[in-house]
């Protein structure tokens, strides 16, 4: 699949589940890699993989790619707080252990990445928007940035973890210098 993603800038593509959103930012890490080589590039990967309904909900970049080894491919083990919760309570303490880990991943990243690629961006940032500002700082020394993020109503409007989320996705909305909404 060919990506029209430009790979200038800060990208940030959005959409409901399945409609493309990781497999274009997997076409963009490709031409990336194909076009500039693995150095210095940075994968982050927040996403979850779990099935609901018979669909795929979430998935990782390497369902559409294989990450080379020289790429610093920070990824943690995400829940679907929404999801795989049964209270309120649960989602909220599944969100906080998807940031925690993933504040981890991102100090454990390489400073000052020329290109990086984050697949499900806001999964990390759904127990609390202050940790949009520490994906955004990371990102932003990087010359070449591609963020995927969910925005849909599908799995909710009302609770809190939808709430921040939107919070986040709006930050992320106006730092990108682009948004791509796949159809």
């Amino acid at each position: 699949m060919a990506s029209s993603v430009p790979l200038c800038g800060s990208t940030l593509i959005v959409g409901p589940s399945n409609v493309g959103k990781t497999r274009h930012t997997a076409a963009a890490l490709d031409r990336w890699v194909a076009d500039h080589g693995p150095a210095d590039v940075a994968v982050l990967e927040f996403a979850p993989e779990l099935e609901r309904d018979g669909r795929v909900l979430g998935g990782r970049l390497t369902r559409f790619t294989t990450i080379p080894d020289e790429i610093y491919y920070g990824r943690i083990d995400a829940r679907a707080p929404r999801t795989e919760s049964g209270t309120r309570e649960e989602a909220i303490a599944l969100a906080r252990t998807n940031a925690e880990r993933a504040a981890r991943v991102i100090s454990a990243a390489p400073d000052d990445p020329d290109a990086v690629f984050v697949n499900d961006a806001t999964i990390p940032l759904q127990a609390d928007t202050n940790r949009t500002t520490e994906l955004i700082d990371y990102c932003s020394s990087a010359s070449v940035v591609v963020c995927n993020a969910f925005e849909s109503d599908e799995l909710g409007v009302d609770d809190r973890i939808s709430r921040t989320e939107r919070a986040a996705l709006s930050r992320l909305r106006e730092w990108a210098d682009r948004v791509v909404e796949p159809s």
